[in-house]
C-alpha cells in the first residue's frame, strides 16, 4: 500500500499506560485498535507500569482484533521475544542498537524522540521495524510527558514510507489537527486520556478515539 493511500484512511489509534482490565475494555469498546502496556521500570515513577504477568491476565479477557503491544525500554532481544509469546508487538522506547531491531523484525515498533536537531533520515537505520513512532523529547522521561513537538518532523517521517505513529502531548481536543497535517498511519496516547496518572479517563477515551476516526473525514 503506497503512503499516499495509508494517508487517505482514519488513522488507526493505540492506547497506551493501560493498567486494569476495566481501562483496557473501555478502550477497546471506544473503538480502539491497539492497547499499550508499560512493562519499563522507569514507568513506575508515573504509575503507568503494568507487571507483565498482571497483562497476560488483561490480554486473554480482550475482544478479537485489538493489537497488544509491550513498550519496552532497552531490553535485550531474548526478552523482546519473550514478550512476543503473549503480545502482538514490542515497542522499543530506549536506545535500543539497530541489532536488536533487526532480531525482532517487523513486530518492533521502534520509537524516536524528537530533539531541535533530531534527523529524520537516521530513522532509516532501523529499516527492520513494522513501523516507527515519534514522541517528543524531555530529559527526564521517555515518553508520557504531555509534550508535543513540531509535526512538520512528523510529516517529513510520513514521506519515508514506513506506517508512522504519531505521539506526543495528543489530547482529545488536538488529536484531530494533528491527524490532519501528519497524515500518519495511528496516533498513540497515554497522559491525554488520563483523570489520574495511571487511570483512564473514559469519556476522554471516547472522546480521543472518535475526533482521530473522524478528523479526515472532516477534512473533506
Amino acid at each position: 500500500m503506497s503512503v499516499e493511500t495509508l494517508n487517505q484512511i482514519p488513522p488507526k489509534v493505540k492506547i497506551c499506560g493501560i493498567t486494569s482490565l476495566e481501562d483496557a475494555l473501555a478502550a477497546c469498546d471506544a473503538g480502539a485498535d491497539a492497547i499499550g502496556f508499560n512493562f519499563a521500570e522507569e514507568a513506575k515513577a508515573r504509575d503507568r507500569y503494568i507487571d507483565p504477568d498482571k497483562a497476560l491476565l488483561i490480554v486473554d479477557e480482550l475482544p478479537p482484533f485489538v493489537m497488544t503491544v509491550a513498550v519496552s525500554v532497552n531490553e535485550d532481544a531474548d526478552t523482546l521475544l519473550e514478550y512476543l509469546t503473549f503480545m502482538d508487538r514490542v515497542q522499543l522506547h530506549g536506545e535500543e542498537p539497530d541489532e536488536v531491531c533487526d532480531a525482532i523484525g517487523s513486530e518492533a515498533i521502534k520509537v524516536f524522540r524528537v530533539t531541535p536537531d533530531f534527523d529524520v533520515r537516521a530513522m532509516e537505520d532501523y529499516a527492520a521495524a513494522g513501523a516507527y513512532l515519534l514522541d517528543a523529547y524531555a530529559p527526564d522521561a521517555r515518553g508520557g510527558t504531555g509534550k508535543t513537538f513540531d509535526w512538520d518532523v512528523a510529516c517529513c517521517a510520513v514521506a519515508l514510507g514506513k506506517p508512522l505513529i504519531l505521539a506526543g502531548g495528543l489530547t482529545p481536543d488536538n488529536v484531530a489537527e494533528a491527524v490532519r497535517r501528519v497524515r500518519p498511519y495511528a496516533v498513540d496516547t497515554a497522559g491525554g486520556v488520563e483523570s489520574a496518572p495511571g487511570k483512564k479517563d473514559h469519556a476522554k477515551l471516547r472522546s480521543f478515539i472518535d475526533n482521530a476516526k473522524r478528523a479526515l473525514l472532516a477534512a473533506g
